[in-house]
């Protein structure tokens, strides 16, 4: 569609959160979190013309290549949040997009994503095809205390769990949703981590697309204090997750 008369450089969206949302504790699930934090990037790259539907005029989509979550704290059942979104830099094929979420006027969330355009026919990397100047670009203005960055992987890992990829794990691009992930890897740590919410932030790196059928690895590498993830298939890393945990 054109571009929105209701289209701002800086988006706010409202939600509800919804007891689908949270865990036991009343709490929001940390991948429900990241489900709303992407859900917002979508509606605001709808309202600016350069959407999914638009995207895919050329056979290209928006995928997550990176993604930082800080937590003050989560939402909560019953609450609502206000998820505000601007972007920090869009060039030939990767965006940077600043996110933030709040409750009550304070931010309780900040989140960082980069982002590339895929083209869906070839499965590779290429330049926007639609014109986004515009958007005001934001290059100093950030969401994160730390800015997005590469997770160091390391050789000795232990393997925690197997996964084969259902149809439930992919989403419109036909490739395994980029929550899913994280949910994988999550299901194997300690509850008690998730049910007193002590996990303070997160970093994300995905870094090879997984289909119908694949059979992975979800493996572990200890460290003194945060835990890190990978998951691989056939020796390679697809996808690398590193927790930083409260004391």
């Amino acid at each position: 569609m054109p571009i929105s008369a209701d289209f701002t450089s800086i988006y706010n969206r409202d939600w509800e959160i919804d007891f689908t949302q949270c865990a036991p504790n009343g709490m929001m699930k940390y991948t429900d979190l990241c489900n709303i934090i992407q859900l917002t990037a979508g509606y605001h790259a709808e309202l600016g013309g350069i959407s999914f539907t638009e995207m895919q005029q050329f056979s290209q989509a928006w995928v997550l290549s990176r993604m930082r979550v800080e937590i003050n704290r989560l939402p909560k059942w019953k609450e609502t949040v206000t998820v505000r979104t601007w972007i920090v830099s869009l060039e030939n094929s990767r965006s940077v997009r600043a996110l933030e979420v709040y409750a009550n006027g304070e931010k309780i969330v900040g989140c960082e994503t980069y982002w590339a355009v895929f083209n869906t026919d070839i499965r590779r990397p290429e330049a926007l095809a639609l014109p986004h100047e515009h958007y005001v670009k934001y290059a100093e203005q950030f969401s994160t205390a730390e800015r997005v960055r590469k997770i160091m992987l390391f050789e000795t890992v232990k393997t925690v769990k197997k996964h084969k990829v259902v149809v439930s794990d992919l989403d419109i691009v036909n490739h395994v949703n980029n929550v899913k992930y994280l949910e994988w890897c999550l299901d194997t740590i300690d509850s008690q981590i998730l049910l007193h919410s002590r996990i303070e932030a997160f970093e994300m790196n995905f870094m090879k697309e997984l289909t119908l059928g694949e059979e992975v690895l979800i493996e572990e590498m200890k460290t003194d204090n945060n835990p890190v993830f990978s998951i691989s298939r056939d020796g390679k890393s697809c996808f690398a997750l590193e927790l930083q945990l409260k004391a």
